[in-house]
């Protein structure tokens, strides 16, 4: 036997419309842009704040507690919390930057460690100057440790921190006046930059994200009502397609030009009934198309007395209509042209649906000579005869 491949899909006179797979990327391709937009803006917002508290740690910080080294009551407990925070700065700066989880509580729970320690060993002489730098410098690592959680778990560590401030005031007996309005301006003016930065990036995340969504939404919206234009322009061109041929063929015989009890005139009508059962059957709403269009064209075929086993293995995994139309259209050719007996198989799997179609050989036109030809090549066709049998199969792969 000799094989002769071919191919599946009826010409397009118009532009194909894109498979639902390439309608989805499309969605998803706008989509993930609207993401990617976001998760940058969040991302500039955790380098900043990583940033701010680097440098105001190493370049406000370490030299002031260098140079109130020997005023210090404990300067190595002092330079070791220093040490201690620049530590924990810089690993949770990284795990941020590189979008790993941070262990938020550990991480809290040893910055207000060193705060209380930094508070008791800075001394009564440094507890209002740059040496004290746990003013100034903490609460921008409780935004980068906190990041991406509420912001009341940062305002509650500045309610911590501030307690522990008060503490140390009231105990080193910095009660007058001054002492207490220079304590609260510097709680204030070294919290509400973190807190107002913090809530804003919170604020912007969210907007983001809303954003996001929102974006993908329309895309979709937008790919599916181009994808329902584009399916309807399909249809009414491959409709006129088969109304045309129909058509000529009606023309044919209502002028005499055609006789109906000529066999290839019977043929020509049983090719253009089971091309317009198709096309009805492609728009009904049915668990598994493909086999409701395949059992379309068997019953056409039996009720014009053909006896045909119809046998289905598997269930088909949902196909777009271009390839369900690939798969059935070449054997509803031959089955039009079949006498006396077909087998008619379908075998589905997840990644794979393959149709074969048997017949008993005969003389005249071949009819998979006048098959349309499939310009996407998703399709594989062959089809072969021998003179007693015709076996005809399409196979898609995923």
């Amino acid at each position: 036997m000799s094989a002769e491949p071919g191919t599946t899909l009826l010409p397009q006179p118009g532009k194909p419309y894109p498979p639902p797979a390439t309608r989805t990327t499309e969605a998803a391709d706008g989509a993930g842009a609207a993401v990617a937009l976001a998760h940058a803006s969040d991302r500039g917002a955790r380098v900043v704040a990583v940033t701010i508290a680097l440098v105001w740690h190493l370049v406000i910080g370490l030299p002031a507690v260098l140079a109130a080294r020997p005023t210090l009551a404990v300067p190595p407990v002092v330079i070791g919390g220093w040490l201690l925070v620049a530590t924990v700065g810089v690993a949770a700066g990284i795990r941020l930057l590189r979008d790993r989880p941070l262990p938020v509580l550990p991480l809290a729970a040893a910055l207000l460690l060193v705060d209380v320690t930094v508070f008791a060993a800075v001394g009564r002489a440094q507890l209002f100057s740059p040496a004290n730098w746990v003013w100034g410098t903490l609460a921008w690592f409780f935004v980068v440790v906190l990041w991406g959680r509420p912001v009341r778990w940062l305002l509650a560590l500045l309610v911590a921190h501030a307690g522990t401030a008060l503490t140390a005031v009231a105990l080193y007996g910095a009660t007058a006046a001054a002492d207490l309005a220079r304590s609260a301006m510097a709680l204030y003016g070294t919290s509400s930059l973190p807190v107002a930065f913090f809530a804003g990036a919170a604020t912007l995340g969210t907007l983001s994200r809303v954003r996001a969504a929102t974006a993908a939404s329309t895309n979709a919206m937008v790919a599916e009502r181009e994808a329902a234009e584009r399916t309807r322009h399909d249809r009414r061109e491959r409709l006129a397609f088969v109304s045309h041929a129909a058509s000529e063929l009606l023309t044919e015989l209502a002028q005499g030009r055609a006789d109906p009890a000529d066999a290839e005139v019977q043929r020509r009508c049983v090719r253009a009934a089971t091309r317009l059962r198709r096309l009805i059957a492609e728009s009904d709403d049915v668990p598994h198309p493909l086999l409701h269009e395949v059992r379309a064209a068997a019953d056409l075929a039996e009720r014009n007395g053909l006896p045909i086993d119809l046998v289905t293995i598997g269930t088909p995994p949902s196909l777009p209509v271009p390839i369900r139309r690939s798969l059935a259209e070449p054997l509803a050719a031959v089955l039009a042209d079949a006498h006396d007996w077909a087998r008619l198989t379908v075998v589905s799997g997840p990644d794979e649906v393959v149709v074969s179609l048997v017949t008993p050989d005969r003389t005249g036109p071949d009819p998979a000579g006048h098959l349309p030809v499939d310009s996407g090549g998703q399709v594989e066709h062959l089809y072969e005869r021998d003179g007693m049998i015709r076996w005809t199969q399409t196979r898609w792969h995923r």
